[in-house]
């Protein structure tokens, strides 16, 4: 079997261009099964850093359109609604609610309208938000309402460029009302995530001098783990739907969910085109019988002192399948590098983490051997039941 693979790689030494066009079809679908399939890999991954895995494990829970045009059966969500929640649904570890609302901050000359978040005590550390400078909310400034405020770090710089933010005096202007805050801490730069809130409040303080006893325009309701919250936001959804009637009276989204969601999506997406890119495979292989019939024909002499000296028909059919097994087994590795080169060229341009799928590059290296003794083997097979007397007889 040895000397057949020298012997093939001698015959394609000695016809290069036949041989490249043969190893072309296997190269380009090789290459476009690795480059497909790793930049889909790479697409997911990028999903998964933008939204960060902090907040994997929340719910969140928001009036539907039916309740903010004021339905009979609007959810509303207030205190009794947070224990009803606990009460009736399992696997919750922590309940937040959330406000937002539009200030005007201003600090000596620089003033502009700002997107503030009331929030509770914990709610940043859930999202595994980290301080620049400063602390976060405890819950006496949650339950006193006290006049305190964090920034993002975008806001902060934009108001405190010298970077000495903490400890200074905003003004707040909401509902009319002005009001005066303390900075208490700078966020770090935030690159993935959910929570892109410029400012936070206590939510006590809202409810005690903005708006009393708010219900709250969002929830963030925490699973007991990150495995539990796509089926805790489908318990949350039909617990709701049964109360009211309808499932239009709450939204209720999970990011777990949408990660597998788009992930699927992806992945579809990897797989079809793949599919797609494997039909040169195929097309590669036709080009491959092609080319071994007429190498059979070619070489019918060669097959006839063969079989004269001795050669079994399997002897002959085994030597044309190593030939024609060789040729994409060259183009494989041939397609896995140009693929990985070609995968590394595109995220280089895209400034994105590569991801080469080594199963891609295995599957895809595999069926081009398989392509390359499947469409071998009828040459093979002719080439074996060749009289040796015919063979002999003329070119």
């Amino acid at each position: 079997m040895l000397e057949d693979f020298i012997n093939a790689f001698k015959n394609f030494k000695s016809n290069k261009t036949r041989t490249f066009l043969s190893l072309l079809g296997v190269i380009i679908g090789v290459a476009s099964v690795i480059v497909i399939t790793s930049m889909g890999s790479s697409s997911t991954k990028q999903i998964e850093n933008t939204f960060g895995s902090a907040g994997l494990d929340v719910v969140n829970v928001s009036a539907g359109f039916m309740s903010r045009r004021g339905a009979s059966s609007s959810v509303v969500f207030d205190e009794a609604a947070r224990t009803e929640l606990f009460d009736n649904i399992a696997d919750i570890k922590k309940i937040w609610y959330k406000n937002n609302l539009n200030v005007t901050m201003t600090y000596g000359e620089t003033s502009s309208s700002v997107n503030c978040s009331a929030i509770e005590s914990g709610y940043l550390e859930m999202y595994n938000l980290e301080l620049e400078k400063g602390s976060f909310f405890t819950v006496t400034d949650n339950e006193e309402g006290t006049q305190k405020i964090i920034l993002n770090h975008d806001t902060a710089e934009n108001y405190f460029p010298d970077g000495d933010a903490v400890g200074k005096q905003v003004i707040l202007v909401a509902s009319k009302t002005t009001f005066t805050f303390e900075v208490i801490g700078v966020l770090k730069e935030q690159t993935t995530g959910m929570e892109n809130g410029s400012a936070f409040i206590p939510r006590g303080f809202y409810a005690k001098k903005i708006k009393p006893n708010p219900a709250a325009a969002n929830v963030m309701v925490q699973a007991t783990s990150q495995d539990k919250a796509v089926s805790l936001a489908t318990e949350i959804k039909s617990y709701y739907t049964e109360k009211t009637g309808s499932e239009y009276y709450v939204n209720v989204t999970s990011m777990q969910s949408m990660l597998e969601q788009m992930s699927e999506i992806t992945s579809t997406m990897s797989i079809m085109l793949s599919a797609i890119a494997a039909i040169s495979l195929l097309v590669g292989g036709i080009g491959i019988m092609n080319i071994m019939i007429v190498t059979v024909t070619e070489r019918r002499q060669e097959i006839g002192i063969r079989k004269a000296l001795g050669a079994s028909p399997a002897d002959i059919r085994q030597q044309f399948l190593i030939e024609s097994a060789s040729i994409t087994l060259l183009g494989g590795i041939m397609g896995i590098i140009v693929g990985i080169a070609v995968s590394l060229a595109v995220e280089y341009v895209q400034s994105n983490a590569l991801i080469i799928s080594w199963n891609a590059c295995l599957i895809s290296f595999v069926f081009s051997v398989f392509v390359g003794i499947f469409f071998g083997l009828n040459p093979a097979s002719r080439a074996a039941k060749l009289d040796p007397v015919i063979a002999l007889s003329g070119e």
